[in-house]
């Protein structure tokens, strides 16, 4: 009875024990296919429609440089802890509390983005039926199938990812193929763009922007990682094939083709197996989407209420809510909202990486509790210094316009954090020494 009671809870408020660590594969593919979707195609189409393939590569570079630091960071940092992003979040630098406003941030923009992304599924439904089926009737389908899955947790992630990815692959390759006839590499590689120029900043910003909520929550899925080997492969394979493989093969496709709008020239060619990469992309990134949104709310009900969800059942919630919400069409009114939460993410990794690798403030007392398979029993409730960094750090990625905002607010963020805690240990320090005086 307390297997069934526990069923899909997945570690949600606790380690990821050794014992239940996975495979290199297993997180792998997970990874990848929160990388390769149609999304990340349309962005590689956007970069070669303006700029050349030489120039779209290093930006592209430049971009998954970027996020493979900060993956692979916070992606170590939670293989080491066996802890999800927002549970970490407590003891490196949020506090409890902290730890609760992340949790909503990012259960909040992945549980909008899953309705929005379960629209774009049930479309696809839509348009392979000509139309017997619904879109309300195919959103309901698509949008309970998807919860059905992330219910029963990581494993059945795994499993579907290892099904839907290489499936996604092999229906891109044929619109590949069909577009790129009558072209070679190397002509393309030398073709100057047919739209408007992009600047490698712009396009930099494009790449990193468009996946750094995927690498702040590089924790939900690397706590699984039975080493910081794994992580770093993990990530790295993620952005080669899904990063870099996907953007370059799609300027590729725009170069040829001439034009920004190649995803809909590639499903007209590719007929049905076009529609099936839109399926497969959306049920691969709408899963991992459920996922963290869930391990968000429970760390939420855990920090503020004291009240510990089974994730299970908190996946089955949130995941007819979205649904419903998808149904009645709601949330693409809620994508600019959405995209401005995007904005408060960054921050984030910049005061957990300091905090967590420089600063190290609670690393003793994780040490210790990792030793015993528990957590620590003690951690702050919220941090001023950490209030105003992240503040900073978000306004300077919303009003500063040059270079990438993106890394702008996570840098600044890290900076104010790191120098605001050494000035308040400098004032505690002071304070303490002057208390001694005044006893003795």
């Amino acid at each position: 009875m307390a297997n069934k009671a526990n069923i899909g809870d997945d570690y949600s408020l606790t380690r990821v024990p050794q014992s239940a660590r996975q495979s290199l594969w297993s997180i792998t593919i997970i990874r990848v296919g929160a990388l390769a979707t149609i999304s990340q195609f349309i962005l590689g189409v956007a970069l070669g429609y303006g700029m050349t393939f030489w120039q779209a590569f290093w930006a592209t570079f430049l971009g998954s440089v970027i996020l493979q630091i900060i993956g692979f960071l916070l992606g170590y940092a939670g293989a080491k802890e066996g802890l999800s992003t927002s549970l970490l979040a407590r003891w490196t630098g949020f506090g409890r509390h902290g730890s609760s406003i992340i949790g909503a941030v990012i259960a909040i923009s992945c549980i909008g983005w899953f309705g929005v992304q379960n629209s774009v599924f049930a479309e696809g439904i839509v348009q392979s039926t000509n139309g017997a089926i619904s879109m309300p009737v195919a959103a309901t389908l698509t949008g309970l199938g998807v919860t059905v899955l992330v219910i029963f947790g990581f494993k059945l992630l795994s499993i579907t990812a290892s099904i839907t990815v290489p499936l996604f692959l092999i229906a891109i390759s044929v619109g590949i193929f069909q577009t790129l006839q009558g072209h070679t590499i190397s002509d393309l590689m030398n073709t100057a763009p047919a739209g408007e120029s992009l600047s490698i900043g712009v396009a930099a910003t494009m790449v990193a922007g468009g996946f750094i909520i995927g690498a702040v929550i590089t924790p939900d899925f690397s706590r699984f990682a039975k080493s910081g080997k794994d992580v770093f492969w993990m990530t790295t394979i993620g952005l080669l094939v899904g990063e870099l493989g996907i953007n370059m093969i799609a300027v590729l496709m725009a170069l040829a083709a001439r034009t920004s709008d190649v995803a809909s020239i590639m499903m007209q060619t590719a007929g049905w197996l076009g529609v099936l990469v839109v399926v497969l992309s959306t049920v691969k990134i709408n899963n991992l989407n459920l996922y963290s949104s869930s391990l968000g709310f429970t760390n939420i009900f855990d920090s503020v209420f004291k009240i510990k969800l089974n994730r299970g059942m908190v996946t089955l919630v949130i995941g007819v809510i979205g649904t419903i919400l998808s149904v009645l069409g709601i949330l693409d009114k809620f994508t600019e909202f959405l995209v401005l939460l995007g904005v408060l993410v960054p921050p984030v990794a910049g005061i957990m990486v300091i905090d967590y690798f420089v600063l190290k403030t609670h690393r003793k007392a994780l040490d210790e509790s990792r030793a015993q398979g528990t957590l620590p029993p003690n951690t702050e409730k919220l941090s001023i210094v950490t209030i105003i960094a992240w503040a900073i750090g978000f306004a300077a990625g919303y009003f500063i316009t040059f270079g990438i905002p993106a890394i702008n607010s996570l840098i600044i963020s890290a900076v104010i954090y790191y120098v605001g805690k050494r000035i308040e240990n400098s004032a505690k320090k002071r304070y303490s020494c002057k208390c001694c005086l005044i006893n003795y």
